[in-house]
């Protein structure tokens, strides 16, 4: 039997692991000291190593159970485990009743807690949360254009957006949050952008021009479910980017002052447009299913360093805002 230490299970950084996984129909356990998961083929159980030292975070979907010790293991390596419906979509867990961001957090006392005092420093004074997530946008505005323009995974599968068009879009979404006076004129030129960008991703693959943003529910169409899905991946990189930070989930400074969970949809907001997004699009028009979908958003996100970019984001706010 392998024995770790809780020194070589942490040795790895979360933003330099490798692994996101979604599971179902299986279960999760200990076996020989490993966590695995169980799958039934007939009369035989198949086991598969899930390699906590090098996982992000963990999703579990329909038909799945976990055992005690294997969750035990987990919190040791810092594994985020979240619940959710068939296919990623809805996220759900006993321990939150804010379903769409409701992850079990490892417990430690001995969290960083340099970043928590920076944000405390600001997060109270309304004009400094302003500031705080007009930079936000900025990262936004910043990462998409560069991953629309010059990421070589869309490229190669058709996504060659018109420059002019994505220069106007983001242009005027800049300016809007230059001259906002407070978050909700944020997020409604955000809610601007956003079916901006919808409009250039559908001319630039051909999708039918007449698509409509539909969470949820049965009978959706495609583009609709991978946005579904790829956001909650977003969410899991942006539960684990403010967990390794110290940051509690409801200390937003765009997705409501008193929102449980806003936190994470701030992070997960930096890199939704920019990777997200062009994958559901590209994966509706060829036909993808959804693990073909989950696969190649987990490789966008791990290329593009996306938890690196998190991370760097929110301590780029906290010393920038709240330093001493």
């Amino acid at each position: 039997m392998d024995v770790f230490s809780p020194s070589d299970l942490k040795s790895i950084l979360h933003s330099k692991r490798a692994n996101m996984y979604y599971l179902e129909h299986c279960r999760v356990l200990v076996n020989g000291g490993r966590v695995e998961y169980v799958t039934d083929e007939g009369k035989a159980s198949l086991y598969w190593n899930i390699p906590i030292a090098n996982t992000t975070c963990l999703l579990l979907g329909t038909g799945t159970s976990i055992t005690q010790a294997a969750m035990r293991e987990l919190a040791r390596a810092g594994v985020l485990v979240g619940f959710s419906g068939g296919g990623g979509t809805p996220l759900f867990s006993v321990n939150d009743v804010e379903v769409e961001v409701a992850w079990f957090t490892p417990q430690s006392e001995y969290r960083p807690c340099e970043y928590l005092q920076q944000w405390l420093n600001f997060w109270p004074d309304d004009a400094k949360r302003l500031a705080a997530a007009k930079a936000v946008q900025q990262f936004r505005i910043n990462v998409t254009k560069r991953h629309w323009l010059q990421n070589k995974n869309f490229r190669t599968n058709g996504f060659e957006v018109n420059e002019a068009q994505l220069d106007a879009a983001l242009t005027r979404f800049e300016s809007d949050v230059a001259i906002a006076e407070h978050t909700q004129a944020l997020m409604l030129a955000e809610a601007r952008l956003t079916k901006l960008l919808y409009k250039i991703a559908c001319n630039t693959v051909s999708h039918p021009d007449d698509f409509s943003r539909v969470k949820g529910g049965a009978g959706v169409d495609p583009a609709n479910r991978f946005l579904d899905h790829g956001n909650y991946l977003a969410y899991g990189l942006g539960a684990t980017a403010t967990w390794v930070l110290g940051l509690p989930h409801g200390f937003s400074v765009l997705h409501g002052k008193t929102r449980r969970g806003g936190l994470v949809f701030d992070a997960a907001d930096l890199i939704k447009d920019a990777l997200v997004l062009p994958q559901a699009f590209i994966s509706a028009m060829q036909g993808d299913d959804d693990q073909q979908f989950r696969q190649q958003c987990i490789v966008n996100f791990q290329q593009a360093e996306a938890l690196d970019q998190m991370i760097d984001c929110l301590k780029h706010i906290a010393e920038t805002h709240g330093g001493l």
